[in-house]
Formats: structure tokens, C-alpha cells, sequence
């Protein structure tokens, strides 16, 4: 069974841990399980719940009148929303849905029918990447089973592969980037997200893939001496220490600038040594791509 926490919840809907909580008290969508210890738990149902509430609520619907809809009235409300973002919204929580009910095949024709009607570019922009976003919360705190993660990690390489493949940019950049994940790092879709960013933009990809020896970058690095190094850190297990890497890269691999996004960039406090550029946001990645 999923088991969720408080913070899950507000990480996925943006409803302040606080205002779930009040509303636990004043209405009765919401019912939360408990510990021995009396500590909140929700399963998949209270997830479900709250997604679709938060979007409801986003778009107008008054939380007390939400509180006297039934399923079937919650539902078509849902299915009615005609603003192209809430779509968008009610779409990646479709997925999210899906995902830990490990309905795939439904996952997969939910995405297949939105990259029909509007293309894989826009698929990845406003499905894609807000999906990852949301979910990649959760595998960092370790609530969505291994299963779950995979058997959808698959389907969206898939598309963003496709997205790369048939990137058709505007402009060719005069810049060439390797990307690579380094030993230990295997989420890969952040790093594919960066790649079709890139192409996307006309820049010049190297693509290593994951879970990449130093000594293979630095080997690719010496013979096409690309303008930029970037690795995306999402959470990299076993005795793997930042710090030390950041210190091997540059000695291995002097004068070629190291870029670095993902959740390990976000939470670094140490000194940022030169030479080393850290994006701590999606918008930082966007300026980045821009900017080449």
C-alpha cells in the first residue's frame, strides 16, 4: 500500500500543509489514517482527493461547495474546466494517478492522446516536465515504490527520446555540451529533458548517458573539447560525496565549465568552486539554454 505524509500531499497539490489540515477539521472529503502514535498518514485515495480538490479549488470551485459534490458531480466539474492550463493540471494528475495505481496502460494513452492532439513538443514542455517535477519530490523521500518509478520512467524516456529525435530548431548555436551522469547516478529523465532543451535550441549534444566513469568523460572531453560539461543530480545513492567530484572534475578536466542542475544542486551549501555553475532551477536551465 502507499502511504503518503502531510508534506507529500502539499508538495503535490500546493495546498499548504496547514489548510489540509483545516480542512480535515471543517469538512469530510478528507480522512486521514494514523499511527500508533497518532502521526497522519493518507493512502492513494486521500492523494487522489486532494489533487483533484486543490485543481477545483484553483479554478474557481468554493471548498464548501466541493465538500457536497458527489464522485459522479466531482468528476464532470473536473472533465468541465475549459481553461487550456487547468487541462494541463488535470492531466499530470491524471498520470500521477495512474502511476501509483500502476495503471499503465492508461497512463501511457493518456499521454499518447495529448501528444496527438498537441504535438511532443508541447507534451514535454506542459506534461512532461510538470509531471517529473511533481513525482521526483517523491523519490527523493522514498514514497513511490521502485516499480512505480520505473514502469513509468520507461514510457516518458520514450517520448522525450522522441522529442530529441525530432527536435527541428529554428538555429543552429555555435556550442557543443556533453551531458552525462556520473557512477551511481541512474535517473536519467532529467538529463534527457536538459538534451531535448538543448537540441531544441540548435546546440551541439554529447550524450554519455548515466552512470558515467570520470575517466570516460574526461577520455571524450580531451578529443571534442565541448563547450560545457552538465550532469542533472537527482539523488545519487552509495558513498557518493559532491564535493569530492566537483574537486576530481576539475582537475581531470581543466578549463571546461561544469554545469550542474537537479535536487544535489538545489541543497549544496558548501563554497562553489570556480569553474563550476550550479542551476538551482528549472528557469536557471531555461536562461542557461538561452543563453548559449
Amino acid at each position: 500500500m502507499n502511504v503518503f505524509t502531510i508534506k507529500d500531499l502539499e508538495n503535490l497539490s500546493g495546498i499548504k500543509a496547514h489548510t489540509i489540515r483545516i480542512w480535515e477539521q471543517r469538512y469530510k472529503f478528507l480522512k486521514p489514517c494514523r499511527t500508533e502514535t497518532n502521526i497522519r498518514y493518507y493512502c492513494s485515495q486521500e492523494l487522489k482527493t486532494i489533487l483533484n480538490i486543490s485543481l477545483l479549488n484553483k479554478y474557481g470551485y468554493k471548498i464548501s461547495h466541493i465538500d457536497k459534490m458527489s464522485e459522479q458531480e466531482l468528476q464532470h466539474n473536473l472533465l468541465s474546466l475549459s481553461d487550456a492550463e487547468a487541462h494541463e493540471e488535470r492531466l499530470v494528475n491524471e498520470l500521477i494517478a495512474h502511476m501509483i495505481d500502476l495503471d499503465i496502460t492508461s497512463f501511457e494513452q493518456e499521454l499518447d492522446g495529448y501528444i496527438l492532439t498537441h504535438g511532443i513538443d508541447r507534451a514535454i514542455s506542459q506534461i512532461v516536465f510538470p509531471f517529473l517535477y511533481r513525482v521526483g519530490i517523491l523519490w527523493l523521500t522514498n514514497h513511490i515504490q521502485p516499480a512505480q518509478e520505473h514502469l513509468v520512467s520507461n514510457i516518458i524516456r520514450q517520448k522525450l527520446v522522441a522529442g530529441i529525435e525530432g527536435a527541428l530548431p529554428l538555429r543552429q548555436v555555435n556550442r557543443t555540451v556533453l551531458l552525462f551522469l556520473p557512477e551511481g547516478e541512474h535517473h536519467e529523465l532529467g538529463l534527457l529533458y536538459v538534451h531535448y532543451l538543448l537540441r531544441s535550441h540548435g546546440a551541439k549534444v554529447l550524450y554519455l548517458g548515466a552512470d558515467m566513469p570520470l575517466k570516460d568523460v574526461e577520455f571524450v572531453s580531451k578529443y571534442k573539447t565541448p563547450d560545457y560539461l552538465y550532469t542533472h543530480l537527482t539523488g545519487i545513492t552509495g558513498n557518493f560525496n559532491l564535493e569530492k567530484f566537483l574537486s576530481q572534475v576539475n582537475q581531470r578536466i581543466p578549463g571546461i565549465p561544469l554545469v550542474i542542475s537537479g535536487q544535489l544542486a538545489r541543497t549544496y551549501l558548501r563554497k562553489i568552486p570556480s569553474g563550476v555553475n550550479f542551476k538551482r532551477t528549472i528557469a536557471e536551465v531555461l536562461e542557461f539554454v538561452a543563453t548559449l
